[in-house]
């Protein structure tokens, strides 16, 4: 039955995969939509008041605008949690952030990563979950959408945009209405929606029990639609207010896949040519049913142990798992929240098997298994540029992709993408295991993946993690922070870079020799490279990680 209900979930988001994706091509290609006469009015005055104008931006102009206005957010909300003890709507009397916490949570949900090192409702008051937290979940995602569509144009040697039309469109016709109806629905299915202060209940001992609540529902919709994935309830969506049951369970991955799954048909639809979305799309899902398929097995049977009179058995798989959902669902929503980069949990990722653990953190190594709103997709597009380089070697040509020339230039920003993502993950890691062994729940193997995982989650712009690490220190609050700025940052910049000088080319007619990208072909061209270059790069680590754990275990 279990079965039964994934299939209808995987169903539901492939149906509604390329309705989202063909809607936010219309967006933005400035097209006429249903709802322009419903938020075109809320775009008007944004603009006057900001000086906006529909003027094209170079890639560095569009570069420049989306770094500094989201440092600006972070400086904006970084004083917010820092003063959150002395202002308004704090019911609950909560305490300014020290300061390299608050360092980390405004990078953290400004970088689309919601990396929480503090308790969800004990950290935050409610004018810090709304005015701070609820505002970067808005407008971290549509600055990933804004770039991704940035770069889409320039690979088609169109005019780049302007940044702020882009990011205002994104949350007025895309993020906001969908958000606004998904918080009723889960209001309606008992998620809390209230500013009303910690209730208080008695217990049969007769004691007293504080009972967080909240503005829940609200916050709930854009964490998932954003792919965000940060907590309002320490324990995230695996708390009984964040996810009353099954039908909120279900909403919530549709949510979380639903642009990410779109954005290749909307990829296809800008570039006028839907075959090269689709045959990237079958690609990501390809990779998602398998690492799916190879988690379910792991979680199903579960690790081998020895019972008290010594005799083998498999360990219950239901440690750390939701109750009310079971080994499946969970293993499903934990492959879901990696490979769309949002970091919602309904399980503790740290009680999953090794297997099933190293699902997770391949997910977000590669970061292609449909990725984050826009961003995500901006690195399925440089695997593409590289498969397509590559492929043009063998057989002695000019890579061409779009039209265009793939050359020199072009592929050495490429490959310095490629290195400072396991740059950051990798040479934090030897340092935390180095310095802040005393930080890790377990010893050996499990430890290192603890760590490990906290450094891919943070590069990654993810936001899980390895509960059971205490993080809540100065080192992995800066350490973290700094990873997550430049995980976000420096791969948006590089690739707008190459989109300016690929829209900078002239078109090269396309001939017999030309290797096309809408067949099937390069769909296994493209895998393998992925997998290549991509897996192997981080294939030591995992080794000396859930690998090695996974062997050590007694059959």
């Amino acid at each position: 039955m279990s079965y039964i209900a994934i299939a209808v979930t995987l169903l539901l988001s492939l149906l509604l995969a390329r309705p989202a994706g063909l809607y936010m091509a219309q967006v933005f290609n400035y097209e006429r939509t249903g709802l322009d006469r419903w938020v075109g009015w809320l775009e008007k005055p944004v603009f006057a008041i900001g000086g906006i104008r529909k003027e094209n931006y170079s890639w560095k102009q569009y570069a420049l605008a989306a770094v500094l206005s989201n440092a600006v957010m972070m400086l904006l909300v970084y004083l917010i949690f820092r003063f959150q003890g002395v202002l308004p709507l704090n019911p609950s009397g909560i305490a300014s952030m020290e300061p390299t916490l608050a360092f980390n949570t405004a990078i953290s949900f400004m970088a689309n990563t919601n990396l929480q090192h503090y308790s969800g409702e004990s950290g935050l008051s409610y004018l810090s979950q709304m005015l701070a937290i609820v505002f970067m979940m808005f407008t971290s995602p549509a600055t990933g959408l804004a770039v991704g569509i940035a770069i889409i144009r320039g690979l088609t040697g169109k005019p780049l945009g302007n940044f702020f039309v882009d990011m205002v469109r994104g949350i007025t016709r895309i993020l906001l209405p969908i958000s606004f109806v998904l918080a009723l629905v889960f209001v309606a299915l008992g998620v809390p929606q209230t500013l009303e202060p910690t209730a208080l209940g008695h217990t049969l001992e007769g004691m007293t029990q504080e009972i967080a609540r909240g503005p829940v529902a609200s916050f709930l919709s854009i964490k998932e639609l954003g792919n965000n994935g940060g907590g309002f309830f320490g324990v995230n969506s695996a708390h009984p207010f964040e996810n009353p049951d099954a039908v909120s369970n279900l909403l919530q991955i549709l949510l979380m896949l639903l642009l990410g799954t779109g954005l290749p048909f909307t990829y296809g639809k800008m570039v006028g040519n839907k075959k090269q979305g689709r045959v990237l799309f079958v690609s990501m899902a390809m990779m998602f049913i398998v690492f799916l398929g190879i988690s379910l097995a792991s979680e199903n049977a579960g690790n081998p142990a020895v019972n008290a009179l010594g005799i083998q058995h498999q360990q219950g798989s239901m440690e750390g798992k939701e109750v009310r959902f079971g080994v499946a669902q969970s293993a499903l929503y934990s492959v879901v929240t990696t490979a769309s980069e949002t970091g919602a949990v309904n399980t503790m990722h740290d009680t999953l098997t090794p297997i099933g653990g190293l699902i997770t953190i391949g997910n977000m190594m590669l970061n292609t298994v449909f990725g984050g709103v826009g961003v995500g997709f901006v690195n399925v597009l440089m695997y593409t540029m590289i498969a397509v380089f590559l492929s043009g070697l063998m057989v002695g040509r000019t890579p061409e992709f779009l039209g265009k020339k793939i050359e020199g230039k072009e592929m050495k920003l490429i490959a310095v993408t490629l290195i400072i993502n396991p740059m950051l993950i990798l040479l934090p890691t030897a340092l935390a295991l180095l310095t802040q062994s005393d930080t890790l729940s377990n010893p050996g193997f499990h430890g290192l993946t603890q760590a490990l995982y906290e450094f891919t989650s943070a590069a990654a712009n993810n936001g899980s993690g390895f509960e059971g690490l205490g993080d809540a220190t100065p080192f992995w609050n800066i350490s973290t922070g700094i990873v997550m700025f430049l995980g976000r940052y420096f791969s948006m910049i590089a690739m707008l870079a190459v989109a300016g000088s690929l829209a900078a080319k002239k078109t090269v007619p396309e001939t017999s020799g030309t290797f096309r990208t809408d067949k099937a072909l390069f769909g296994t061209v493209f895998l393998g490279t992925v997998l290549i270059v991509g897996a192997l790069t981080f294939f030591p680590a995992l080794a000396l990680g859930p690998i090695a754990e996974f062997l050590t275990l007694k059959p």
